[in-house]
This record gives C-alpha cells, sequence and structure tokens, in this order.
C-alpha cells in the first residue's frame, strides 16, 4: 500500500513531570498513515504515559503533539476520540455486566448526532443512527471472528476473549489511529497470532496507523515497520525492527548488567 510521507502523528520534544520526575523527557516521535510502529522499553520506562498523552488522558507539560496537521493541545480528553484516535487499555476498559454486543455499541456514541429531544421519541435520525451503529459493530464481530460471544456477557469471557472485545469497541470508533496497550499480554501463543493477524488486517483492509506499546519482542519485530525505544523517560532509539535489535543501548536498556540474552 502507498503511504503519504505526512504524518498523522507528530510528537515533538515532549515531557511530563510527576512531583519532580519526569516520566517522559523530551520525548520525538513520528508516524505515517498505514504505518505499525512500536513503543518498547523496561518496565517503568514512560511508555503508558506517553499514550496517556497521545491519546488526551494527561495534558504534557512540554512540547508538541500534532495529529493530522492539526495541535491536539487543550483539548478535552473526550474530544481525542472524535478526531480520531482510539486505544486499548492495559487494564481491560469494558463494561462487565454488558454483552459484547452492548460494549462494541458504545464505541459508537461518538457517531452519535441526535438530540436529547430526538433520542427520547427515537425520531427518524435516532433510528437511523442506531440502525448504522449495529451494522457497524456486526461488521467488527464478523471482522475479529466472535460471532459466538456476541450476546454473552462479557464477565463471563476468557481474559483472551476480553481483550478482543476491548480491541473491538476501540475499532468501533473508526479511529485513524490506534494504539495498542499491551494488547497480546496474559494471551496464549493462539491468541497472540490471531491478534497479530487482525493487526496487520486492521492496517491493510481499514488503513488505519496502529501504534502499540507491547513487551512480546516476537510480536514486536514481526509486526513494526519503525520501532521507538524508551528508558527511564528518554528515547534512547529508534529505527526498523533489525536495527533496533543491533542497537547496544537497547541491549543494556534490558539487559543492564545480567548479559546474555537477547531483544
Amino acid at each position: 500500500m502507498t503511504i503519504s510521507t505526512h504524518p498523522i502523528l507528530d510528537v515533538k520534544q515532549v515531557s511530563k513531570s510527576f512531583r519532580g520526575l519526569k516520566a517522559v523527557n523530551g520525548v520525538s516521535l513520528k508516524m505515517l498513515p498505514g504505518q505499525i510502529c512500536s513503543v518498547i522499553g523496561p518496565n517503568g520506562a514512560g511508555k503508558t504515559t506517553l499514550f496517556n498523552l497521545i491519546s488526551g488522558i494527561l495534558p504534557h507539560d512540554e512540547g508538541h503533539i500534532d495529529f493530522n496537521g492539526a495541535s491536539t493541545s487543550g483539548l478535552r480528553t473526550s474530544q481525542f476520540a472524535s478526531l480520531g484516535i482510539g486505544r486499548t487499555f492495559q487494564n481491560l476498559a469494558l463494561f462487565k455486566h454488558g454483552t459484547v454486543v452492548e460494549n462494541l455499541l458504545i464505541g459508537r456514541h461518538i457517531h452519535l448526532r441526535s438530540s436529547v429531544l430526538e433520542s427520547l421519541f427515537y425520531l427518524g435520525r435516532p433510528a437511523k443512527e442506531e440502525i448504522a451503529a449495529r451494522e457497524k459493530v456486526e461488521q467488527i464481530i464478523e471482522f475479529l471472528e466472535i460471532e459466538e460471544l456476541r450476546d454473552k456477557t462479557v464477565s463471563t469471557l476468557s481474559y483472551g476473549q476480553q481483550k478482543r472485545v476491548e480491541l473491538g469497541r476501540a475499532l468501533a470508533c473508526e479511529p485513524k489511529l490506534l494504539l495498542l496497550d499491551e494488547i497480546v499480554a496474559g494471551m496464549n501463543r493462539e491468541e497472540k497470532e490471531d491478534i497479530a493477524r487482525f493487526t496487520l488486517d486492521i492496517r491493510d483492509e481499514f488503513g488505519m496507523a496502529v501504534l502499540m506499546i507491547e513487551h512480546d519482542m516476537q510480536v514486536v519485530m514481526d509486526l513494526s515497520d519503525y520501532i521507538y525505544v524508551l528508558n527511564f523517560g528518554t528515547l534512547i532509539a529508534e529505527g526498523t525492527p533489525a536495527q533496533v535489535a543491533a542497537n547496544p543501548a537497547v541491549l543494556q536498556a534490558y539487559l543492564g548488567d545480567q548479559g546474555g540474552g537477547h531483544v
């Protein structure tokens, strides 16, 4: 597929401190439409904080974040999904007592335009919007191969199944940029392979850019076009999977003085 040279995400020298400790320190990264990129690093490197800055959950203290050529500074958290930024969470953000379909429908809320009065009396536009929302949800259910789970309560599903529903909820927003926060954590090999396949299809079929935080290096190396490496909140390396795997600074960050192993 042809990738535009105009970045969909441009993070410039962004920093965030908590009680004087810089969790993210002058980090810059850039993504093009249709790219799959990863942010990796040891525990406590600042990866999730960086995701929270990009998705508007936290405001940044310094630097700039541009999405689709426009600054995200000053926007409310609720506006980021409308911009086209969707994400999954390391700790699942699902309504456990709702069904799979109900959880996916929640992801469609940003596309609803009906007024309270229209919705109250279920006039023309709300009916059309609900039909469209349910059609989109059914497409996602088919895409993620969870037809047999559609009417099950989320709390009854396995952890891997819940992760798939979490991915579906993010897809229901129809983002331009999808942030995946340790999406394969806790999954078995077969579940990881499914998620890897879905991630490639999300890029190829839906045209979404995907930015991942991931500890599974096999998934990172297999899927990523480009990788950014954080350690103690600072960007210590970036490049293609092959470049990052051979970078001594990356090996040192992961292995310290223990020696041996591989990225």
